[in-house]
């Protein structure tokens, strides 16, 4: 039986994982234990896309994506401005990607933008966007079973085009992590030609507009100093920025990248200026 790694905004909430939990456990088959971990995202789908796709790329580069099955529910109702009927959100689709790893769940706004690339296979299952107001323990725990026990084939599943997954236009603050560290979906790439090493960038982030120093890596300016630099997320060859300040934390006041840009939230424009 294969794990699942949930990535929700949903999975802070002690309850919700437990209902969730319960639900999944009991369409199981087979009563081996139910290898089952969570992630918590906010409510942005930038913010949920970043983490699934961060958390597929790890298992890819040094887990088991086989044996791994992703599913992720953060539904925010982007299309939607008035009332709801039935609690209805996006639709709910099924992907493999091309190192055989499985994803699922209802396709809203960028949740599965950062992996569209690797996608080998996209299906679509009619029904599934309506009818409850916790569809993840009501509808969908019985994919994520199904799923787990490789049982794809007993799903209702109709195969559709990747064009149904957006494309990510413009650059934002991907996650915050527990440092104060801002990630961002900018890219070594998309800053090579505009700045070297050592030289300063101007950012506009929160509505705030900073300078920082590009360099290798967190650590390779001076503490005290916002920089800017390669991370830790994304494509080994190509990772995602990051925005912060080396602090030895033993200062009276040791303000990192989240405290420069006044808390922003994931979701939130980065720019360069």
């Amino acid at each position: 039986m294969k794990k699942l790694i949930v990535v929700s905004d949903w999975a802070g909430d002690d309850l919700t994982r437990q209902e969730f939990r319960s639900a999944t456990e009991g369409y199981l088959q087979t009563n081996q234990p139910l290898n089952l971990s969570f992630v918590a995202a906010t409510a942005s789908t930038i913010h949920t896309g970043f983490l699934l796709a961060q958390v597929a790329e790890i298992e890819e580069r040094y887990g088991r994506p086989l044996e791994t099955v992703l599913f992720q529910n953060t539904d925010p109702r982007l299309q939607a401005d008035d009332a709801v009927e039935r609690a209805k959100g996006a639709a709910f689709v099924v992907i493999r990607l091309d190192s055989g790893l499985y994803l699922c769940g209802p396709n809203a706004g960028y949740d599965f933008a950062f992996i569209k690339k690797k996608i080998d296979k996209i299906f679509v299952y009619p029904g599934l966007d309506q009818g409850s107001q916790f569809r993840s323990r009501d509808l969908y725990s019985r994919v994520c079973a199904h799923l787990i026990e490789e049982l794809e084939d007993e799903l209702e599943l109709e195969e559709a085009h990747t064009n149904l997954i957006p494309v990510v236009d413009g650059h934002y603050v991907a996650h915050v992590d527990n440092f104060g560290n801002i990630k961002t979906t900018l890219t070594l790439e998309d800053i090579k030609g505009k700045c070297e090493l050592g030289e300063t960038v101007t950012l506009k982030i929160n509505r705030v507009v900073k300078p920082a120093k590009y360099v290798s890596n967190l650590f390779g300016g001076v503490p005290g100093e916002l920089v800017i630099y390669p991370g830790s997320s994304g494509h080994k060859d190509n990772p995602y920025l990051e925005v912060s300040v080396w602090r030895h934390f033993d200062e009276d006041h040791p303000t990192t990248g989240m405290h420069e840009f006044n808390h922003p939230r994931p979701g939130m424009t980065v720019e360069l200026v």
